[in-house]
């Protein structure tokens, strides 16, 4: 099987490539290679965690009508740490948005996309959407350009180019709250890691919970009981959301840093986790990956819809590749600088760091450039 593009991946990533590939151009010659099986009966069943988008990701679904209808707006966010001066709060109206980020469940992203997709493929008539593992020698096509969308979590990647392990795990979980502020997001940074909680779907009051620690600490605290549990998150926290008053569904993560230096080699170009994986504190990942997917997209329907035969040769398809990988440097190593620095800066122990970070939250503050400047970055990356 010859095909133009091949994308290997049924993730959220790999799906919103193939669908804004399919959106720009439908007569596209594209081959998706999924793991999941066509039904969507597994992804229904599977993982109901909260996930961060930014507002710049969903305006990027919105153009493929791939919105989850569940998915809980951020308008605020308090930034603070444990035992130390200096706090920020960041609002939607200051950078005059509709909203700072949302709260999806990663099966509701991974069901809208796959919606999305098999309404494109009506007017599709080159499009295969192959439901097989990645690895079986039948899966495999000549395909002119191969995109690797596949990436995993920190601890299955089968890959390390560059990157650290953070000896961190994050605890994640569903935490009710005596009366949370709607539409709300905390960051506080303890210790050992950043502890998260932010908006669900559950209401108002039910909050998704996202301890990083040591991977010590987060066995233990994933093996107390509820009511120690409960205890230790109330003094670690503090009382700005009041009373804890549950805790369910806890998980653990292994967390760390995976990054390519080069994410195109000739043909082949790798996107979103498979790519980078990061950190999540200030929930990047995701929101990287998706503007990888756009931009790739953008570039392969661009070389493609050309029809013309020059357009498909090796050497048009090795440029355009590589005009991707440029146009991408500068929003991979601002999003990968700012998660790398955040998950270390605000774990030091050293004193002179201590200080440090208290006088940057302050500045940012009662500086708004520098919070508006840090803020876009987050919502809609770096052009």
């Amino acid at each position: 099987m010859s095909v133009d593009v091949q994308i290997v991946g049924g993730g959220p990533v790999g799906l919103a490539c193939a669908a804004w590939c399919l959106q720009k151009f439908p007569e596209l010659s594209l081959h998706l290679i999924d793991r999941n099986p066509e039904n969507d009966s597994d992804i229904v069943a599977s993982d109901t965690r909260g996930i961060a988008l930014s507002h710049g990701s969903k305006l990027l679904l919105d153009t493929i009508q791939a919105w989850p209808s569940d998915s809980c707006a951020i308008h605020s966010v308090h930034v603070s740490h444990v035992g130390q001066f200096g706090r920020a709060l960041m609002t939607h109206d200051e950078l005059g948005q509709e909203a700072l980020g949302h709260i999806v469940r990663y099966r509701g992203i991974h069901l809208a996309l796959r919606e999305a997709l098999r309404q494109l493929q009506k007017k599709a008539p080159h499009f295969i959407w192959q439901h097989t593992d990645p690895d079986d020698d039948q899966s495999h096509s000549r395909a002119r350009c191969i995109v690797h969308a596949e990436g995993g979590l920190f601890t299955q990647q089968d890959w390390v180019e560059s990157g650290r392990d953070y000896q961190q795990s994050a605890l994640v979980g569903l935490v009710e709250v005596e009366n949370a502020q709607p539409h709300h997001a905390w960051e506080r940074f303890t210790s050992e890691g950043p502890l998260a909680l932010l908006p669900s779907h559950h209401g108002s009051n039910v909050l998704n919970m996202v301890w990083c620690s040591s991977p010590t600490t987060a066995e233990r605290l994933n093996s107390i009981s509820d009511a120690d549990f409960l205890r230790e998150l109330q003094s670690t926290f503090g009382s700005r959301v009041g009373q804890f008053k549950s805790i369910r569904d806890r998980r653990l993560y292994p967390l760390g840093l995976n990054y390519r230096k080069e994410i195109v080699q000739g043909n082949e170009v790798w996107i979103g986790n498979a790519a980078q994986a990061l950190h999540p504190v200030a929930g990047q990942g995701l929101n990287l990956g998706l503007r990888d997917a756009y931009l790739l997209a953008e570039q392969l329907s661009g070389l493609f819809s050309k029809q013309s035969h020059s357009t498909k040769s090796r050497n048009a398809i090795d440029n355009a590749l590589h005009e991707y990988s440029t146009s991408r440097q500068v929003d991979r190593k601002a999003t990968i600088g700012v998660t790398d620095f955040l998950a270390r800066v605000f774990t030091s122990p050293l004193t002179p760091v201590i200080a440090a970070r208290g006088a940057a939250l302050s500045l940012l503050q009662w500086l708004p450039p520098f919070k508006t400047g840090l803020a876009r970055q987050m919502m809609f990356g770096r052009r």
